[in-house]
């Protein structure tokens, strides 16, 4: 097991006062590389994501996804609107290196904790801000909330089939994406730090993190004229893309096909009527649909471990499509050791995923749940001398 102390942010305090999944998702990646997150909830129900449900699944009080994204952090209860409280956080980021905040605009210069108040408190402090659409501009206020986004930043029009109209994610892009371009900035400015001893304001938003998760294709878009691009109307898989990139099924399950020339892969599969395409590459772009259905007739002909047999063989880019439950139990899988079980004192028990990262070839491990809401108040109180 890796301890805290072995990893690169051992002895760093991180105040978390952010809440849903942005924020605190940043939190678990400093977490995970060592950092102490003390986590600022409200007394009267905590972290809205508590009760952010994304199965009928409760776990101790608490959400399946509260649980996920809060691990082995400390609660530490304070009363915005009480200014006793309000002291006590303020002594405490007095002595914190790192703030994360993602109230809604106008907020936190209300409760007078915005960079420009706090960096008195804290000159060394690293000041976080996510927020939905930045500081300036008519989305200002609007609700900062991950679908919302996902549908302010164009990325729907790079799923599905042509025909479907836009496709959301099924995954909350915009919060993961923004906590991680949050953390990065946040470990840039404490290098910074520890040259020149100062701190520094770190800011991203939901739709900025969802623009440059479209760079390579947006980039494309800025220098060919503009032209929205054309999702294939089978079996699509990215919207730029030439056949056969896509998805394919076989018969007892998917097959997923990356970039391969045609040429090839009508060989491997045996595919007469490719011909008229073999020599033409720009046909793999203008004919793309035609070519993919083509191919698709002839992989359902045949299971998914008869064609990987042949194509692995060959070095073409293909893959079984899993699902979670053949994922869980592949070899690939089990062999980077990503899951961890997480407990607490009233029962809790929790199997969750582990750290993406390994630090000088270990990955990290924590012990403790998510904890109750104010659970470690006087603890944290009585340490600081708050």
């Amino acid at each position: 097991m890796t301890m805290a102390a072995d990893l690169p942010l051992s002895g760093l305090v991180v105040v978390d006062m952010s809440q849903f999944l942005s924020g605190p998702y940043c939190s678990l990646r400093l977490l995970d590389l060592g950092a102490r997150v003390i986590k600022i909830e409200r007394p009267d129900g905590g972290d809205l994501s508590r009760r952010l449900y994304l199965s009928d699944t409760e776990i101790g009080g608490d959400s399946t996804i509260f649980h996920a994204i809060n691990r082995a952090k400390e609660s530490f209860a304070v009363d915005l609107k009480n200014e006793d409280d309000l002291k006590a956080l303020r002594g405490l980021l007095a002595k914190a290196d790192v703030l994360i905040q993602n109230f809604r605009p106008g907020v936190i210069e209300r409760l007078g904790l915005d960079y420009e108040h706090v960096r008195t408190l804290n000159p060394r402090l690293i000041y976080a801000s996510i927020s939905g659409y930045g500081e300036e501009g008519p989305w200002v206020k609007r609700p900062g909330q991950d679908l919302l986004a996902q549908a302010r930043s164009g990325v729907m029009w790079l799923n599905g089939d042509e025909d479907q109209g836009p496709v959301p994610f099924g995954l909350a892009i915009a919060d993961m994406l923004a906590g991680a371009a949050c953390a990065q900035g946040i470990l840039a400015a404490l290098v910074r730090r520890g040259i020149t001893g100062e701190g520094g304001h770190v800011e991203t938003s939901l739709l900025e993190a969802l623009i440059d998760f479209q760079f390579e294709v947006l980039t494309t878009h800025l220098n060919d004229g503009r032209r929205l691009p054309r999702r294939s109307s089978f079996r699509s898989a990215h919207a730029y893309l030439a056949a056969p990139y896509g998805v394919y099924p076989a018969k007892d399950g998917f097959l997923a096909i990356a970039m391969t020339p045609i040429p090839k892969l009508a060989d491997l599969l045996e595919i007469d009527a490719l011909a008229p395409y073999r020599d033409q590459p720009p046909t793999w772009f203008t004919a793309r649909d035609e070519i993919k259905v083509i191919i698709a007739q002839r992989i359902a002909q045949k299971s998914v471990d008869e064609w990987l047999a042949i194509l692995e063989p060959a070095d073409i880019w293909c893959a079984k499509v899993l699902n979670w439950n053949e994922m869980l139990e592949s070899e690939g899988f089990k062999a980077l050791d990503l899951l961890q079980t997480v407990t607490r004192e009233d029962g809790v028990v929790i199997h969750t995923t582990r750290s993406p990262l390994r630090v000088d070839g270990v990955r990290a491990r924590v012990e403790r749940a998510a904890p109750l809401v104010g659970e470690h108040s006087g603890k944290i109180r009585a340490e600081f001398g708050l």
